[in-house]
């Protein structure tokens, strides 16, 4: 998973790097002289023992100091014995040729020619429907069609692809498909896509809902052959020619997911890897879907190829489902399907200058952990609704649904009463025992994501009383797979039924709970004193801190509420770190990150600017603040880390804070990519930062034109619309990085509670509830290290650090 365009992650696999001169040939005359010369040979497109889909794009070069005129001539290249040498063109000492037709395996590229010591070099290939590094995929798992199904039996209703045809294998790959539309310059014209795509209900047995075009799309279909539609809008291209403002987006499936590539085309020219079209600036935007899920059933891409900012400006824009987090869970093959993608670009389109990933929520997710597990894959990101990673944002979504629940105990809720508080005073104690500006935080996790850890089908449990905290029980049964319920696993009555957990969608990296139908997990809660911090400001008692520590509980491995605290699986734990799968402070300094931070962290307030609260408050402040504490806690500082606040309009930038963000990494990585230092990148991305355009900043919530421009971080701060707030595992004394996923422990000690003090009832019961111990959080976490990514999955879970890469051969 590395991106072969970056100048530090390259492979240029040569026959006699080393020893060229004397063993090649160290006269300046080697050609008039009839010396053998040594040739190299370089897969350009990926790793060559990490290539998919049949091809690869290969360089051939001569040594410096050779003439291609007179020591090469008669050059044959050749797959297997297969002959491919026509593929092969190019100037100077340089060729370059895409060969296609790879068969599945290790495929051997033998390059001769005449006057020239021949080399081999081995191409491993996978299939384009994967895997590569993340092992093997989970079944089952159900191809989208070209025209709706519905549900049958065990079989769930389909998705729309998009393409005319249909899948023609396991791995749910449907032939590619080219379609052109021009721009329109009608000024309330539609930037929906303009073939939406229909879709099925989450229950996957629902009739299939019509899908509206928008009725004036700004995208519309071109006809070469046609007249020049009249609305068709022009762009500059580069050199400051005006042209046709027409794009050509290419639909097809990789690793399992739908694509879309959209890009200026020109429709009377022809582009190949080796001759790309000249409107294209060689500059990619990879975007990045939210949410998160583990679903079965292949879909079309989240995120909308009509990106008109990125287009008019030269980029090509990419995005798959198995990228978007709401489709895929396993962030190994997450980030295997954008190194897959970025393959077939450079294959099909040309050499890439950088990648910028975007993403928001999940898409933010999908963009640090594509910087964390497979450094290279992203030369920069943009990012707003931001978490560090998927694993330790579980930590968060746990410990609220937790405590959701326990504040509706028995015990919980006959301690407030006997207490007499008032509902306002409960709540109170909730926000602080919650880290949130109000208990409205948790209902939102409980909401929106209390259900992913559910293996079977189950009735969602939703607080839909803001003041109370009264869990209502839904009527509807759903699951996590989108598949029919009898296709479900459920211990009793259909135990190897499909498990629908995040854990169960990525086995191939944890691995299975020997002797069960569970798969390892890294959720923990053993030892964590729910509330401390809230103890010790005063704003809750001794005795509701032992009473709700009593209630809280833990999750059993098919995601119920269960008595016991929840333990981690050791051999998980070391996986998420070594893997990157918990974002790498060490692999997130080695890039730029512009961070855009809007505001919802409750339920119950209208930011400024916004029509109404948030439905859903989960994405607080303070969670840009722990993706920098990673940064600074592993390189010593963050100044690779931007972070623009925005106290108004609540959580989504503006369109035009998206565009500046775009312009100031578009000219940060244009400086990364002309130093020719040779100093660490973490140094040269700092030392490329554009300082005029990527600066700390916000916006401040009375400020109604977000005009002015605060780089005052303490006012920043003391503006409630812009200030962090924490979590539950932070009030419980967890780190502001919450990169914790289980703590260490240590005996109770009655002095770390002063000024509180527990009677011997209180503190016989706390000992019970901690009968290992309380977390230590001055020392590291079980089995927290540095991470060694990228890792491979494809020897099974667990995962090992890639090999060297391959070495071409002398014949």
């Amino acid at each position: 998973m590395v991106n072969p365009s970056m100048p530090h992650a390259r492979l240029l696999v040569a026959a006699c790097a080393v020893t060229a001169l004397s063993a090649c040939g160290n006269n300046d005359n080697d050609d008039d002289n009839n010396t053998a010369t040594t040739l190299q040979v370089a897969t350009v497109s990926n790793r060559a023992d990490l290539i998919s889909g049949g091809d690869a794009l290969l360089e051939v070069t001569l040594p410096a100091g050779a003439s291609a005129s007179k020591a090469i001539s008669g050059l044959q290249v050749t797959v297997d014995g297969r002959d491919v040498s026509s593929a092969f063109s190019g100037t100077g000492n340089t060729m370059t040729g895409l060969i296609e037709g790879l068969s599945e395996g290790v495929n051997t590229v033998t390059v001769q020619a005449d006057n020239a010591q021949a080399v081999a070099l081995n191409i491993t290939n996978a299939p384009g429907g994967g895997p590569v590094v993340s092992g093997a995929q989970t079944v089952p798992y159900y191809c989208a069609t070209a025209t709706p199904q519905l549900s049958s039996g065990t079989t769930p209703a389909t998705n729309t692809s998009g393409l005319s045809g249909e899948a023609t294998d396991a791995q749910c790959s449907i032939p590619t498909e080219y379609k052109v539309y021009y721009k329109s310059t009608d000024p309330d014209c539609s930037l929906s896509l303009p073939d939406p795509s229909p879709s099925v209900s989450p229950t996957a047995t629902n009739p299939i809902e019509p899908a509206t075009p928008p009725a004036n799309p700004c995208f519309k279909p071109y006809d070469a052959s046609a007249a020049t539609p009249t609305d068709m809008a022009t762009i500059s291209a580069p050199g400051g020619a005006s042209v046709p403002y027409i794009v050509r987006v290419e639909r097809g499936t990789m690793n399992r997911g739908i694509y879309d590539i959209a890009v200026l085309y020109n429709p009377a020219a022809d582009w190949t890897a080796t001759n790309p079209q000249a409107q294209w600036n060689g500059k990619v935007i990879y975007q990045l879907g939210a949410s998160t899920g583990q679903p079965r059933r292949q879909a079309r891409p989240q995120a909308s190829w009509t990106n008109d900012v990125a287009l008019q400006m030269g980029y090509l824009v990419v995005g798959n489902s198995m990228t978007d987090s709401a489709r895929n869970s396993n962030r190994i093959s997450m980030a295997e399907t954008v190194m897959m993608m970025k393959e077939h670009i450079v294959e099909r389109y040309g050499k890439i200058a950088f990648t910028i990933g975007v993403g928001c929520s999940g898409g933010s997710i999908n963009a640090n952990g594509n910087a964390s597990i497979a450094p290279g894959n992203l030369d920069g990101i943009t990012i707003f609704c931001t978490y560090p990673d998927a694993e330790t944002t579980g930590i968060e979504v746990v410990d609220c649904s937790l405590l959701v629940e326990a504040y509706q105990s028995a015990a919980w809720t006959g301690r407030m009463s006997d207490a007499g508080y008032t509902a306002a005073e409960i709540n109170a104690k909730k926000a602080a025992i919650n880290g949130h500006p109000d208990q409205t935080g948790c209902h939102g996790w409980q909401n929106a994501f209390g259900g992913d850890g559910k293996a079977g089908n189950y009735n969602q449990r939703l607080v839909l009383d803001a003041t109370g905290g009264t869990i209502t029980t839904m009527p509807t049964v759903i699951n996590n797979c989108e598949l029919p319920a009898s296709a479900v696993y459920d211990a009793d009555t259909n135990p190897t039924g499909a498990r629908c957990n995040g854990p169960s969608w990525s086995t191939s990296i944890w691995g299975p709970v020997q002797g069960t139908p569970y798969t390892q997990r890294t959720t923990d809660n053993t030892g964590v004193q729910y509330g401390l911090q809230a103890l010790l400001d005063g704003a809750i008692t001794a005795e509701e801190f032992v009473t709700l520590n009593e209630a809280i509980g833990g999750l059993g491995r098919d995601g119920d509420v269960v008595a016991s605290r929840t333990q981690a699986d050791t051999q998980a734990l070391s996986i998420a770190y070594r893997s990157g799968i918990v974002s790498s402070g060490a692999n997130l300094a080695r890039l730029p990150i512009i961070d855009m931070r809007g505001w919802d962290d409750s339920g119950l307030i209208t930011p400024p600017g916004a029509d109404n609260p948030p439905q859903a408050p989960i994405h607080f402040v303070w969670r840009s603040f722990a993706l920098r504490e990673r940064i600074r806690q592993a390189y010593g500082d963050a100044d690779n880390h931007v972070m623009w606040r925005f106290g108004r309009n609540g959580l989504l930038p503006a369109p035009s804070m998206q565009f500046e963000a775009l312009l100031a990494m578009d000219a940060w990585l244009t400086a990364v990519k002309a130093d020719t230092s040779g100093n660490p990148i973490e140094q040269v991305v700092r030392a490329a930062r554009p300082t005029e355009l990527a600066y700390d900043y916000c916006s401040l919530s009375t400020d109604e034109t977000q005009s002015t421009r605060v780089t005052n971080a303490a006012q920043c701060d003391a503006d409630p619309f812009l200030k962090p707030a924490s979590s539950p595992r932070q009030v419980a004394g967890g780190p502001l990085a919450e990169n914790v996923l289980k703590c260490q422990l240590k005996a109770i000690d009655v002095a770390d509670y002063a000024p509180a003090s527990f009677d011997a009832d209180q503190l016989g019961r706390l000992q019970a509830v901690f009968d290992t111990g309380v977390c230590d959080w001055s020392k590291p976490g079980v089995g927290q290290q540095d991470a060694q990514a990228p890792l491979t999955f494809a020897a099974g879970p667990g995962g090992e650090p890639l090999p060297a890469a391959p070495v071409a051969t002398t014949q």
